[in-house]
């Protein structure tokens, strides 16, 4: 794992307890995804990417007979881990590399890959990133992926840019995170240049989605 990526998990290892008080539902796009996707049936296997304190696992074991959730923070998944004892759903929680991802190739039918993208540098490790989703989900698989936008009201500017957003832990503290915001047609493009097929891209709530499938 190289310098950046450890401080990502370093980051979110010294945050987590209060991060994770503060993420306590499903994104709105993800369950709509999420439902619309098993629809029919529930998927074999299903994969949260950059799973944090576990929310969408949680959402995803009701769709899906096995269900993974990948992050770079332990601190994370022991939250993670907590609120799958308190909750009494069944996942299995693995640490790593989202750029590096330790799992068969077309292993899962179905993956969330949300907030995490934007935390990878430089782009090379984004695409690669995005590279590596495309080979562990099944040809007939899909995914939706999520980054911060340019779209966000936060933000005034059209073009993406790196930058720094401030966690304030209980006491004043502030921690800061790398982020990469993505301008819509920057996200496109990134995504065009995996090996990932678009089968739809849209911005929502102020972030960019794409719904893909596999190689």
């Amino acid at each position: 794992m190289d310098e950046s990526r450890a401080a990502v998990r370093e980051t979110y290892d010294r945050i987590a307890s209060h991060f994770a008080s503060t993420r306590e539902y499903p994104w709105p796009e993800v369950e709509s995804f999420v439902t619309e996707s098993t629809a029919d049936t529930p998927a074999p296997r299903a994969l949260d990417l950059g799973c944090g304190n576990g929310r969408h696992v949680e959402l995803l074991t009701s769709h899906a007979d096995e269900v993974v959730g990948l992050d770079v923070s332990r601190g994370l998944l022991l939250e993670a881990t907590s609120r799958a004892r308190e909750r009494d759903f069944e996942a299995r929680l693995v640490q790593g590399d989202a750029a590096r991802l330790p799992f068969a190739d077309d292993a899962f039918d179905l993956a969330v890959y949300v907030a995490t993208l934007h935390h990878l540098s430089p782009r090379e490790t984004r695409v690669e990133s995005l590279n590596e989703l495309a080979r562990v989900l099944d040809s007939d698989g899909r995914a939706v992926v999520s980054a911060w936008s340019t779209a966000h009201d936060t933000f005034d500017r059209e073009a993406g840019f790196d930058t720094e957003v401030d966690w304030t832990l209980p006491g004043g503290e502030t921690v800061p995170r790398f982020y990469h915001i993505y301008a819509p047609d920057e996200f496109d493009e990134d995504l065009a240049a995996s090996d990932l097929t678009v089968v739809e891209s849209r911005v929502s709530s102020g972030n960019c989605y794409a719904v893909v499938s596999g190689v």
